[in-house]
């Protein structure tokens, strides 16, 4: 199996390979002066340098050598937010350049997925009792506050560029569509998607026009690896999705922010099977 890390234009439809490796890398995220990108890999975070995209440099993470594929940048390109663990995973931040992590929340599992756009607040999901839910805290730790109820599935929370909305993926009712909600208290509820595909992990653009996401075919349970998947684009308001490309992909693929800040570009992660 080889991972792909490509980068495709929205504009032109230009898709190309940044670099490949033998290696298992993970979800790329986008660091907002321009140069480099953010991806996971045996349980470490690595910086793919655009002038030097062959080279993967390993991040210092200290003790954190079990992160997962739910992690990100600040607004400001200053720090890094990673979830360290699997079954047990926790949210931490460091310096985007490496060092000891600080301990965020205190839950596990919880998964980090969205960064407020004025650097404050953190969105994850997180399980103590039945289904996952989606929650925020201060980026500097805190009390956290749950913004959905009830049964269902609920993932992938991501804000927009305003900060007026979250997004996420739920399955609430009874099939997995996303959905957007406020994110001071998870009003104004509603569901943004309503196809027979499976749709997971909505990344508005910076710039607020649309919603990147990826829709598994129907019939999908949870949002696994090595299957066929598509890349798909809505406008920010909802409305007709087209399809952007279909891949061999899924998990690891945009599981978190991933857009260039010029809106044109995202980044993403395909694999090769093995023949």
């Amino acid at each position: 199996m080889r991972s792909q890390l490509c980068i495709f234009n929205i504009e032109t439809g230009e898709d190309r390979i940044l670099t490949e490796t033998d290696m298992l890398i993970e979800a790329p995220n986008w660091h907002p002066d321009d140069t480099f990108l953010i991806v996971n890999g045996e349980g470490h975070i690595f910086r793919i340098d655009f002038d030097q995209p062959n080279i993967l440099q390993k991040i210092d993470t200290d003790f954190a050598v079990l992160c997962n594929n739910d992690h990100g940048i600040s607004p400001d390109g200053t720090m890094l937010v990673i979830s360290q663990g699997a079954d047990t995973s926790t949210i931490y931040t460091l310096p985007i350049e490496g060092g000891r992590p600080k301990r965020i929340t205190n839950d596990e599992p919880s998964y980090w997925h969205g960064w407020s756009p004025d650097g404050k607040m953190l969105a994850y999901v997180g399980r103590s009792q039945g289904p996952f839910q989606v929650f925020t805290v201060p980026v500097d730790g805190g009390e956290p506050v749950q913004l959905t109820q009830g049964g269902g599935h609920k993932d992938g929370p991501d804000y927009t560029p305003d900060g007026n909305w979250i997004w996420f993926n739920s399955d609430r009712g009874g099939h997995m569509d996303l959905w957007r909600m406020r994110p001071a208290d998870g009003s104004d509820l509603e569901q943004m998607t309503n196809d027979d595909a499976v749709n997971w992990f909505p990344h508005p653009s910076p710039d607020g026009k649309h919603v990147l996401y990826l829709a598994y075919e129907n019939g999908t349970e949870g949002h696994p690896r090595d299957r066929n998947v598509r890349l798909m684009l809505m406008p920010s308001e909802g409305g007709e999705a087209r399809t952007l490309k279909s891949l061999f992909g899924g998990q690891g693929t945009i599981n978190v922010p991933c857009w260039a800040p010029d809106s044109k570009r995202f980044a993403y992660v395909q694999y090769m099977p093995a023949t």
